[in-house]
């Protein structure tokens, strides 16, 4: 049952239980009106308005807009009305309007439908009605108009919070369910195909040639279904990149540069493969709202949508690369998150190319309040002390224009800690903040 059901019953009953009181106060007057004939026939019009449109506060999707300036209406004009048929002397003296407090429920009607913001507008034009009836600033005409403002708002920010708690509490549950369902299928495919697949990868490297291919091969998309498993990813072709075409990727006609720079960085000695880079990587797709469709560039132009980190960097995953990530969406205009990629796409490159056969790279995704960090590790041979300097007062800008350079039109910072033989890690700094001025593909150049 909805949280907003019982307010709806509670408001039809309010206005029901006070018509009663302004007809039966009314009654007990008659005698004392100028023109009782006039009330008598605003309490019929009243009565029978209220026969009428009952059933419109029972639910939201009964109660209309017209429905609810109708009611408006009816209540101002009772209030308007009273001076015409009422003496000076009762109203100086404070006597109730026509339609007494049941002026009230036409903004309570307001406050439940709209929220605080409607109530407030709805209150204040029964608050200026009651003013030019009494036609001074009496206290108590004073008082009671404050009542019904801050009442009606009071109830229709409460309703505000009551339907957004829903929203989360349904979100949680579907979430759940999405999780235990998850998780089901993560035990049987454990049992079942996680395992044959984990058993080809071992015998095919211990048979070696062709067969070490399909064991690696099959490694890979254990990887990928663990993920798909884990935490709903799920798994697409991705043409893995070759040490040449990895350096042309991240930079307009850079490729000598990026080489350079590589090259000096790591060592004449380094290995140039890296063979366990991700062949199948998994795309990302969200339980929740689907942010991971706004980092899809329109034309040449990204989306002002925020984009969701994690859509462009679970690719990466695979046998030979390590993807963590937060439960919830890493949210970033989609130009910066594109460079953000493109940026961490350069750091893998360097590991495929100079890390050596057999290294290990981890991504860890950080979403903190004003910034989000996403650090790059290895476990190859790491970079000697002074090596990107030299490399980039030579005039080898590779790494300079392919990550820092992208880092620092964002106005963030990326940062290398290297330990010889140790591996090296490289930690991007994006800030939360507005789309770069001509919002680019994520692999254009630096």
């Amino acid at each position: 049952m909805s949280v907003e059901l019982p307010l709806w019953r509670a408001l039809t009953g309010y206005r029901v239980l006070t018509l009663v009181y302004a007809v039966v106060i009314f009654s007990l007057n008659y005698t004392e009106y100028a023109h009782p004939l006039g009330g008598a026939a605003y309490m019929a019009a009243l009565t029978l308005w209220m026969v009428l449109t009952w059933r419109c506060t029972t639910s939201a999707e009964r109660c209309t807009r017209r429905f609810l300036f109708g009611d408006l209406a009816f209540a101002v004009a009772g209030i308007l009305l009273t001076p015409l048929v009422d003496t000076h002397a009762r109203i100086v003296g404070g006597a109730p309007t026509l339609p007494s407090i049941w002026t009230a429920g036409a903004a309570l009607g307001f406050a439940i439908k709209g929220g605080w913001r409607w109530a407030a507008g709805a209150s204040s034009v029964v608050a200026v009605a009651n003013l030019v009836e009494r036609q001074e600033f009496a206290r108590d005409t004073v008082h009671n108009v404050l009542l019904v403002w801050v009442a009606s708002v009071a109830i229709g920010y409460v309703v505000e919070v009551a339907r957004a708690s829903e929203r989360t509490l349904a979100r949680a549950l579907q979430i759940e369910a999405a999780t235990r369902e998850r998780e089901r299928l993560a035990r049987d495919i454990h049992d079942s195909v996680l395992q044959v697949l984990a058993m080809v990868q071992r015998r095919g490297a211990a048979l070696g040639g062709e067969a070490a291919e399909l064991g690696r091969m099959a490694g890979e998309q254990e990887v990928a279904l663990r993920t798909l498993v884990s935490s709903g990813l799920v798994p697409a072709r991705r043409p893995a990149p070759s040490k040449g075409a990895a350096a042309a990727a991240h930079g307009d006609g850079a490729n000598a540069a990026y080489e350079d720079t590589a090259n000096a960085a790591y060592g004449d000695g380094a290995h140039a493969a890296y063979e366990d880079g991700p062949a199948d990587g998994p795309s990302y797709r969200d339980n929740g709202p689907s942010y991971g469709d706004n980092c899809v560039p329109e034309g040449e132009e990204f989306s002002d949508e925020p984009c969701d980190v994690r859509a462009l960097l679970a690719p990466h995953a695979g046998a030979g690369v390590t993807f963590s990530e937060p439960g919830a969406p890493v949210l970033l205009p989609a130009a910066r998150a594109a460079e953000l990629a493109a940026a961490v796409s350069a750091a893998l490159d360097n590991v495929r190319v100079h890390a050596g056969d057999g290294a290990h790279a981890w991504i860890l995704v950080e979403d903190e309040p004003e910034a989000v960090i996403v650090t790059v590790r290895d476990d190859g041979p790491g970079i000697p002390e002074g090596r990107l300097a030299d490399a980039e007062r030579e005039g080898r800008l590779g790494v300079a224009l392919s990550i820092r350079g992208r880092l620092r039109d964002l106005g963030g910072s990326a940062e290398w800690i290297s330990v010889p033989d140790q591996g090296t890690e490289v930690e991007l700094t994006v800030p939360k903040g507005g789309v770069p001025e001509g919002g680019r593909r994520g692999k254009a150049g630096a």
